[in-house]
């Protein structure tokens, strides 16, 4: 296909496709798929080799949360069973991180729910992080905390963090839609507040909650103009007792597509499988590690993913490898502290509407997927990893 080869080519020099062109991953057959997933694959085995980042979550603070995004478990008035606890101390959390880190991960993502840290907060994380980089030589730590005031993310930074993550989940015209307690641009803020302090930002989308094609493109656009490290792509886990609890939009080969449009538009940047792949890629899983360099290992933040040892035993049959803490992630470009080159205008797109992609793509309800988590941190129990 034209396309493909015109996309692997901007992606081997890191430049933006056109907006049709995005459009037009998406749009493939599924008699295509393979040959899109080959083409993404040239990109990212150019950049990134067949080394897979692992990543660990610490869930700090589970539930208890103000904010109302639709698609989160612990938002204001959840009624989903989940776990709720204040915060890990110290030394808890750095337990709960030591369990991933044993299994092979090397970044720690620290997470805390609510609409964004207090002074003392970050004080209690920086707290956290130093316990953590003291047990673990070479170990990333990523904090994921809310939206930051200023001068947040400065102490953070000292206080030993590596990066900051703070999704925009989705295009800003449907913003609205899915959260109404901040906007789309209070989040660009965070993100640009963790750059100004010299934190590798991370910020990705959230993929199947309704949106059109042009909301998937416009979102991965708006990432790649914001030049974040890391781009976690996450399918909603679709809980019962959250607002979107019945969008059910994602196939695996809808999944496959999304991955390898973000490869294409971010080819240089740590394309990270996020939330939700083992309830919508399911036996695709190892297909997607062909498209993206980064996962998380074992359990989510609220709900529980595949065992860990399953997931090391994926990449290892699929043909990749964990990459090693004295390994650098990112190209020497980007790892310097460059940027994008090349780009260019972005062209007109032809309209979908969210109508027509959500009963295209309509999927059979897997609810017995979707398992709360009972296990790790807030609990008696070893967790998954």
């Amino acid at each position: 296909m034209d396309l493909l080869n015109t996309l692997v080519d901007k992606g081997l020099r890191r430049e933006l496709p056109k907006r049709e062109e995005a459009l037009a991953v998406l749009a493939t057959s599924d008699d295509d798929l393979l040959d899109v997933v080959a083409a993404a694959g040239k990109v990212r085995r150019h950049w990134f080799g067949r080394r897979v980042k692992l990543n660990y979550l610490v869930n700090l603070k589970s539930g208890l949360c103000p904010e109302d995004c639709s698609y989160c478990s612990q938002r204001l008035g959840s009624t989903t069973g989940i776990l709720k606890y204040t915060w890990l101390k110290p030394d808890e959390a750095s337990q709960a991180a030591a369990a991933g880190l044993a299994g092979g991960a090397k970044r720690v993502c620290l997470v805390a729910s609510g609409r964004g840290p207090t002074d003392r907060d970050v004080d209690r994380v920086a707290g956290t992080i130093k316990a953590i980089k003291e047990q673990n030589e070479g170990v990333e730590v990523c904090a994921c905390l809310g939206l930051l005031s200023d001068g947040q993310a400065e102490r953070l930074r000292e206080a030993g963090a590596d990066a900051y993550n703070h999704n925009l989940n989705t295009s800003e015209a449907t913003y609205g839609d899915i959260t109404t307690t901040h906007t789309y641009a209070d989040r660009v803020d965070t993100v640009q507040k963790a750059h100004a302090a010299g934190l590798s930002a991370c910020s990705g989308l959230i993929a199947g909650m309704g949106e059109s094609d042009e909301d998937l493109v416009d979102v991965v656009y708006s990432l790649r103009e914001l030049d974040p490290d890391s781009v976690p792509v996450n399918f909603l886990i679709p809980v019962e007792g959250t607002p979107l609890a019945k969008e059910w939009h994602l196939t695996p080969q809808r999944c496959l597509r999304i991955l390898a449009m973000v490869r294409f538009v971010c080819p240089d940047v740590e394309v990270r499988i996020a939330g939700g792949r083992e309830v919508h890629l399911r036996t695709m899983q190892p297909l997607a590690l062909h498209l993206a360099n980064s996962i998380f290992l074992g359990d989510y933040l609220t709900t529980e993913g595949q065992a860990g040892k399953a997931d090391l035993e994926m990449i290892a049959d699929a043909g990749f490898e964990v990459e090693g803490t004295d390994q650098v992630t990112l190209p020497e470009h980007r790892a310097a502290g460059g940027c994008h080159e090349g780009g260019g205008a972005c062209g007109s797109a032809p309209q979908v509407s969210t109508s027509q992609v959500s009963t295209s793509q309509a999927n059979e309800a897997r609810t017995d997927l979707v398992a709360v988590r009972r296990r790790g941190a807030g609990t008696d129990l070893a967790p998954n990893a």
